[in-house]
């Protein structure tokens, strides 16, 4: 364990969060010595913590404080308190994430130049590219041990996978196997095999599943130059008369405030509470908030094209048993703009227990047609649908001054509205769906809307200029050379694929640019 870090220290590098960015951004720090003090507005939970029963465990691990919707998504309408579905804990979302371990492909990383102008949208091309990627991809793929990389075996395909795959193949779907996935194949030293238990989203008991609760956050730690502050809710981040940040304010467990100084200060907070700092951090200096002179901060919020499809059939699935996502159909995931939208969506296995079935399936109503899905539950079979949404930039984060938090702070507002791509887009991926069980004799097939978010992206977007964004290609902010952003809401757009990867790849190559930069003295 680190010693403490005094808060005074102005030697240090704050990071805010300890997710999939900002758990892996302090531990690559502390790796090559620099001193790090690590604030999670959570508590500490391990695997012996977690609990195999979904409503216990989203009581445990989820992010519950106030905050508020509009829009014309459904989630608004049904969830309008829980716009997103994230762990508040050490870890972050790498406690409750399924694993899914996916590169994004390289015309994804210039949407603007593939797509063309598309109406309504606010696409930009990032100022980075998959071959400057690709080797920090090789990176997260070894640290995060993901299956079919590295002469890793995948994962074995459970009743909910054999069905998927056997109506894939019966439609002509050739890139399908049970997925990149960040949970074990074989024991290694650190972490053991995946036991098949089904739990992914509730925190893997065993330590099959990467999480950087358990990784890399223990890792920072035992190199003594990582100091992890838990249950630290940051209120703000202060600044010198130089503009530069000089340090973080937090609420400890008893809220009672504390300023931690810092050299640099990394905000990894996911992409709703990220902005909401830079934003409740307003002074005269920077009224909008910092980091806002583009007046991006907040927008072009992306949260994946989403939904599911359930097949029901005459025989039991079991779809609950074994790793819960563990199956992809990658052919739907290139740009086909024949298909009647520019870019592309996967199709996931997914299993909800009983209970959150009941809560997601059809929150309009218990009606017949509701209790007699609940009723085949054991014969069904699911599939989640994660496709590239439009960035733009009326859909976003801003502060909701009539609703505060138990620390009297604005809460943010989500304000999302489906793009006309993202509609045509989920339209085609329902239809592909319900088809991949009607292949394979399904009774009955139904489409679910979206849940709330677990893909939250863009808010701070990357950009190659100051006016069309918040960061520059290292993920430092435009307007403040030691404010850096670490988390998902860098994302200038969305890609097909499942985030975490690329947060993990970004996190490490921003570790070695502030590293560099730190001992260069330009920080």
């Amino acid at each position: 364990m680190a010693a403490p870090f005094d808060l005074n220290d102005a030697s240090v590098v704050v990071v805010i969060g300890t997710g999939a960015g900002g758990g892996v951004l302090a531990n690559e720090l502390a790796q090559k010595g620099v001193s790090v003090v690590a604030l999670e507005a959570g508590g500490r939970y391990l695997p012996e913590d977690y609990v195999n029963d979904e409503w216990e465990s989203f009581g445990q691990l989820a992010w519950l404080d106030p905050r508020t919707t509009s829009g014309d998504w459904r989630v608004a309408k049904d969830f309008s308190g829980l716009p997103a579905w994230i762990v508040k804990a050490v870890g972050g979302t790498t406690t409750h994430w399924a694993g899914a371990s996916l590169r994004f492909q390289d015309h994804e990383w210039k949407a603007r130049t593939t797509y063309g102008a598309v109406q309504g949208a606010n696409l930009l091309d990032w100022p980075i590219d998959g071959a400057e990627m690709a080797p920090w991809y090789d990176l997260a793929e070894k640290k995060l041990n993901v299956t079919r990389t590295n002469g890793n075996a995948g994962l074995p395909g459970n009743n909910n996978y054999k069905v998927f795959e056997a109506g894939a193949k019966a439609l002509g779907y050739e890139e399908v196997h049970t997925g990149r996935m960040a949970i074990n194949s074989a024991d290694t030293a650190d972490r053991q095999a995946c036991q098949q238990t089904g739990f992914c989203f509730q925190g893997c008991k065993w330590g099959a599943k990467w999480s950087a609760a358990y990784t890399d956050i223990p890792q920072g730690e035992a190199t003594g130059n990582l100091e992890v502050r838990e249950k630290a809710h940051v209120l703000r981040i202060e600044h010198g008369d130089d503009g530069l940040v000089n340090g973080v304010v937090y609420a400890d467990a008893d809220g009672t405030e504390h300023k931690q100084m810092a050299r640099v200060v990394c905000v990894a907070g996911n992409s709703f509470e990220s902005p909401r700092m830079l934003l409740n951090s307003a002074t005269s200096m920077y009224p909008d908030g910092l980091a806002n002179s583009s007046g991006q901060v907040g927008r072009n919020y992306m949260r994946h094209m989403t939904g599911s499809v359930y097949g029901v059939f005459d025989k039991p699935v079991k779809m609950w048993r074994g790793t819960t996502m563990a199956g992809i159909i990658q052919d739907e995931s290139r740009h086909d703009p024949s298909r009647g939208f520019v870019g592309g969506y996967e199709l996931e296995t997914l299993a909800l227990g009983l209970p959150f079935m009941a809560a997601f399936l059809d929150p309009g109503g218990w009606g017949r047609e509701f209790t007699t899905a609940l009723d085949m539950y054991e014969n069904m079979a699911g599939m989640w649908i994660v496709g590239e949404d439009m960035p733009q930039e009326t859909n976003r984060v801003t502060l909701n001054h009539d609703v505060q938090d138990q620390f009297g702070m604005p809460v943010v507002n989500v304000h999302f509205d489906d793009h006309p791509n993202d509609i045509a887009m989920r339209n085609h991926a329902y239809k592909q769906g319900a088809a991949v069980y009607d292949a394979v004799g399904a009774t009955r097939t139904f489409p679910t809307p979206p849940y709330p978010s677990t893909h939250n992206l863009g808010t701070n977007r990357m950009s190659e200029t100051a006016r069309d964004g918040v960061v520059n290609k290292w993920g430092q902010t435009h307007d403040i050379k030691n404010l850096f952003i670490s988390d998902g809401s860098q994302f200038t757009t969305g890609a097909a694929e499942n985030p975490t990867l690329t947060i993990v790849a970004l996190a490490i190559r921003q570790a070695d640019h502030l590293a560099r930069e730190l001992s260069a003295q330009n920080l």
